[in-house]
């Protein structure tokens, strides 16, 4: 699914990937650094990215200003795990994130910030990867936009329902990368008309209002075996491997104490 929502001959798009992860990740092994994504993001000509860590907000700020001085809007966010669905939150600090238990407690964070924060429903209905599903319908009122899931080839796509979800309640689809390796970044991704200053609030009043650009092209025969590969073989392989040096490492700790 190649989708493009708008056209325009003159207008100036910058593009967005709001659903990326990085090796800081508590849970997810992942093999790049959050500078090895400033690069390539740099490189493949992006302006706004988010790291969604899992139930943590990325927060170290050596690499937002460096990200500031690539032109690089790098927004705060993660995806947080409510209900055994993942929900990504951007624009929060860490404090905010850890009082989040349930959709009510979501509610309560829009009601208190407003537009000033911005929360999508990732890979919807999806099988596998904490995917809300059908519950979507019920918790709808806690969306700003719905994902388009990077997996997808001809009759399979997941998104067709999402899609179908935010035309029926209003709601924008946004394109992500949800990136744990490297080269998964740069081809899926949402872009939006340039504002006249790129910022946090600018960035979400666009995705909100449109019109939006979404790339998201379908799969390969390579790209679903090493998806397949990645999700069932190496990256289980890679989480146990994770925590047993954290394991490790937090025995010995103790034993120096």
């Amino acid at each position: 699914m190649s989708m493009i929502t708008a056209t325009s001959t003159n207008q100036e798009w910058v593009k967005v990937d709001l659903h990326i992860h990085t090796l800081d990740d508590p849970k997810d092994a992942v093999d790049y650094s959050a500078h090895e994504l400033l690069e390539r993001a740099r490189a493949l000509g992006f302006r706004v990215l988010a790291i969604t860590l899992h139930d943590a907000v990325f927060d170290r700020q050596e690499v937002f200003a460096d990200a500031a001085a690539m032109g690089i809007l790098l927004i705060p966010a993660a995806e947080v795990r409510l209900c055994g669905a993942h929900v990504l939150v951007l624009n929060v600090t860490g404090e905010e994130i850890a009082r989040l238990k349930d959709f009510d407690d979501l509610r309560e964070l829009r009601a208190r910030r407003g537009s000033s924060v911005f929360i999508i429903a990732p890979h919807p209905f999806y099988v596998f990867g904490s995917s809300i599903g059908a519950r979507l319908l019920e918790e709808i009122d806690c969306f700003d936009a719905i994902e388009l899931c990077h997996f997808h080839k001809g009759l399979f796509n997941p998104n067709r329902r999402a899609a179908k979800v935010a035309t029926r309640f209003n709601k924008p689809l946004v394109a992500t990368s949800d990136a744990h390796r490297l080269h998964a970044f740069g081809r899926h991704y949402t872009s939006i008309p340039k504002p006249p200053e790129l910022t946090v609030e600018s960035v979400f009043t666009a995705l909100r209002t449109g019109p939006v650009r979404l790339t998201s092209p379908p799969a390969s025969l390579v790209d679903l075996v090493s998806t397949a590969y990645f999700i069932f073989l190496a990256h289980p392989f890679r989480r146990r491997r994770k925590r047993r040096r954290l394991i490790s490492s937090s025995l010995d700790s103790c034993a120096l104490r």
